[in-house]
């Protein structure tokens, strides 16, 4: 079968590797599509810790099951939840397996799912409605990292948000607050086409390019402030500003990763007695949620999917994703081709 392989920094290979045999409480899928995540941007650098050269990249799939067993039936459609905890831990003993101290991942510590098949745990399969299509299945995980984020926050109905950074997850967790009921949203980014696309989507935005953050947000909250701030750009001009951002007694929730320490105002969140939480992926139960959130979400979803790679083609052009291919925000593999 065909998989798309990492093989060392800046080099992915489409090979012909064996498909795989399921082993016992495991499900083969035939896998339809996957999206690319920026982990799979930060694999390809050669910059992600765990991940090891030869690797098949992918953990955001949908598939259909091959056999069917008890649960699924030959033929269902599935998205996977791609966590895999140890059961002991700490984290793992008091209900929160999503923060496992040894989280591995599909398509990080384990092959993932742009292959053309893939075997996975059946019971991190969830069956898909069958008015969901495909495209809009494979955003269900990076769905489920918004729904997280918005429900860590304790944004509450009439809250104004401010979402630092339109990449996918910033213009999903933008999309998850609206529907949470937040009144009003605003999202920064220097990016036009993605400051473009969440106007679309009715939301306030900021273009750091020309427009200085902190008044922007004081002159569309009456002076106050954001009542809840979701940092998702994992920059550390964003660590800096997202203190300044936020009304007094507000809440920040970290949604992106600083891989390494950025400046953070502390004296801010002392005086302002700000409540700052961090946001790790998802639970199952919010997984499922996603599923239930990208129905209802579909059409605006439909508008984040940018460009669509054949996995025969995906080599030569995943350098072009990776590097941020203009007017992208989400790619995704069609495993079929």
């Amino acid at each position: 079968m065909k998989a798309l392989v990492y093989t060392g920094p800046r080099t992915v290979e489409v090979r012909d590797i064996p498909k795989p045999q399921p082993n016992a409480g495991e499900i083969l899928l035939k896998i339809r599509y996957c999206g690319v995540c920026g982990t799979d941007i930060g694999i390809f650098g050669g910059t992600h810790p765990r991940a090891t050269a030869p690797l098949t990249l992918g953990h955001e799939l949908v598939g259909e099951v091959v056999d069917g067993s008890d649960r699924f039936a030959a033929g269902q459609r599935v998205v996977a939840y791609p966590l895999l905890s140890c059961g002991t831990c700490h984290a793992c003993r008091t209900g929160q397996p999503h923060v496992c101290d040894s989280l591995r991942l599909l398509g990080i510590d384990m092959e993932g799912g742009m292959a053309e098949y893939l075997a996975v745990p059946e019971d991190m399969l969830f069956a898909i409605p069958d008015d969901l299509s495909d495209q809009i299945a494979a955003l269900v995980e990076p769905m489920a990292v918004a729904q997280r984020a918005v429900e860590q926050s304790g944004l509450r109905l009439s809250d104004r948000a401010t979402i630092l950074g339109a990449g996918p997850i910033g213009l999903l967790v933008a999309l998850a607050a609206r529907q949470a009921g937040a009144a009003k949203i605003i999202v920064s980014d220097i990016d036009p086409f993605r400051l473009s696309l969440a106007a679309s989507f009715g939301f306030t935005t900021v273009d750091l390019r020309n427009q200085d953050l902190t008044e922007k947000i004081l002159a569309e909250t009456n002076g106050d402030g954001a009542d809840v701030v979701f940092e998702c750009a994992g920059a550390e001009a964003a660590a800096r500003d997202m203190t300044r951002v936020t009304r007094s007694g507000g809440t920040i929730c970290l949604a992106s990763l600083h891989k390494a320490p950025s400046p953070v105002a502390l004296l801010d969140i002392a005086f302002k007695e700000l409540r700052l939480i961090g946001s790790r992926v998802y639970t199952k139960e919010q997984f499922q949620r996603s599923i239930e959130l990208a129905s209802t979400l579909a059409d605006d979803l439909e508008q984040l999917i940018t460009r669509t790679l054949s996995l025969s083609a995906a080599s030569s052009a995943f350098g072009h994703v990776s590097d941020l291919h203009k007017n992208d925000v989400k790619v995704l593999i069609n495993c079929k081709e």
